[in-house]
């Protein structure tokens, strides 16, 4: 089969073009920055490039794009350009070539201010049914670009399958103060009980994305570690988070205690991928409970995939309060 995977420079393009092209696919990889994975360098809104790249292409994983952490580098213009622009340049030249599937990487940062309900009440419980309140120019893009996508699908037929993705880069957090409180490997643990994902889940959430794309036509799913937590837990999760993980997964006191690691205070979302898991027939492998075995056992668990793609960064620069600019 011939793909095209857009921004294969990055964590995820990188991982699908491996993938992929291991499973005997003939990929092509598509950035604006030449790396090993990338057999193409250009901008995903130059409309001759991408017509050059889409030729013969029957599955398209179009996961370029400028990231939150760019909001403070990069203009709004330039998020425009390449979330909102560079994917209508794709669903066009898709929609031209006759493309079977449109798989679109977008982000549950698209959420925005849906996600913080103030101290003392529920957390938010995160399904597809929460209506996006987008707070930076990032969010804006991506749903902007969500919208494209449906319209591609009702106006020309087009199979898109949308993905929001929860967190799942290696690197620190761009929140200073959590990087000041918390080891990354805690933090990041902790968040595999609500907000993050592990990249090779994320590869598989892509590619069985595609194979359903036909008998769905349209889809939107939050892609995210299973939560072990429930309805119910909101209330307390949103003012003592540390006694609703001892209540669900009772073995996490122990190891934490073990490697000195606390638990956040409060939750206060928590993303839901049961759609993801009951219709695209996704099976994630990677949750707070794999985490906690492999910690038991003296290591902290990272698929394959993470290993052999390792950290990119999102800036050439280095700042002087962190790996963020402020």
């Amino acid at each position: 089969m011939k793909i095209l995977v857009t921004g294969s420079s990055g964590h995820l393009g990188e991982a699908l073009v491996r993938h992929l092209t291991a499973a005997g696919h003939e990929v092509t990889g598509m950035d604006v920055k030449p790396a090993a994975f990338t057999s193409v360098v250009g901008s995903v809104d130059d409309v001759e490039a991408v017509r050059a790249c889409m030729q013969g292409v029957e599955v398209v994983y179009h996961a370029a794009t400028l990231h939150k952490p760019h909001v403070a580098s990069h203009s709004m213009q330039q998020f425009i350009d390449t979330n909102v622009s560079g994917t209508l340049t794709l669903l066009q030249a898709a929609q031209a070539n006759r493309v079977g599937a449109f798989i679109f990487t977008s982000t549950t940062s698209a959420f925005g201010d849906a996600l913080r309900p103030p101290a003392g009440t529920p957390a938010a419980w995160v399904t597809e049914a929460v209506a996006a309140i987008p707070r930076n120019i990032y969010g804006v893009t991506k749903t902007a670009a969500e919208d494209l996508c449906l319209l591609f699908h009702r106006k020309h037929g087009l199979n898109c399958i949308i993905l929001r993705t929860s967190r799942f880069f290696p690197e620190e957090d761009d929140d200073k103060l959590k990087r000041d409180s918390f080891a990354g490997e805690n933090a990041k643990a902790n968040e595999f009980l609500f907000r993050r994902v592990e990249l090779e889940d994320v590869v598989s959430a892509h590619t069985a994305a595609a194979e359903r794309a036909a008998a769905l036509g349209f889809g939107k799913y939050i892609i995210s570690a299973t939560t072990p937590f429930l309805p119910e837990d909101l209330q307390d999760l949103n003012t003592d988070a540390a006694a609703v993980v001892r209540k669900r997964v009772p073995a996490y006191a122990g190891v934490y205690a073990r490697l000195g690691w606390r638990m956040f205070d409060r939750i206060d979302r928590v993303y839901v991928n049961d759609a993801a898991r009951r219709e695209l027939g996704w099976r994630p492998k990677y949750d707070f409970a794999h985490i906690l075995e492999s910690l038991a056992t003296g290591g902290y668990p990272r698929s394959p995939l993470t290993e052999l793609v390792g950290s990119k960064g999102y800036h050439d620069e280095v700042f002087t309060d962190g790996p963020y600019p402020v």
